[in-house]
C-alpha cells in the first residue's frame, strides 16, 4: 500500500511541476509547502490573501474547488476537467501538465492583488 501510494503523491508533484513551469512558475515551488498555494492562486488569478483561507475549516473546501476550477479555465479546459482534477488528481494533474494544452492566463475577473 505505501508503495502505491508513493506512486501517487510522485505522479501529483510531477504533474503540478509541469502546471508551474507550462505557466511561468518555478516547478520547484511544486514540492515547498504553503508556497505551492500561493504560487497556484498566483496562475489562476486569485489574491494572494486567499493562502489565508485555506486554513479555515470547510472554507478551505470550497477555496479548494474554485482554485481548481479556475485552473481548468487558466488551461482552456471545462468543468468536467475541473470534476477530474478533483476526484481524479493524480492522473488529471499529469494530464494537464504533460499535454498539449496551453496556459492562456488567469480566467477571474480577479486577476490583480498578489
Amino acid at each position: 500500500m505505501i508503495f502505491i501510494w508513493l506512486i501517487i503523491v510522485v505522479l501529483e508533484i510531477v504533474g503540478v511541476w509541469k502546471i508551474f513551469t507550462k505557466a511561468g512558475q518555478p516547478g520547484w515551488a511544486a514540492i515547498i509547502p504553503f508556497y505551492n498555494y500561493w504560487v497556484m492562486l498566483k496562475i489562476v488569478g486569485r489574491p494572494g490573501w486567499w493562502l489565508i483561507l485555506f486554513f479555515i475549516p470547510i472554507v478551505n473546501i470550497a477555496i479548494a474547488l474554485i482554485v481548481l476550477n479556475d485552473l481548468s479555465k487558466s488551461f482552456g479546459k471545462s468543468v468536467g476537467f475541473t470534476i477530474g482534477l478533483i476526484f481524479l488528481s493524480f492522473i488529471f494533474f499529469p494530464i494537464l501538465g504533460f499535454g498539449s494544452d496551453l496556459y492562456r492566463g488567469p480566467r477571474t475577473s480577479l486577476a490583480t492583488g498578489y
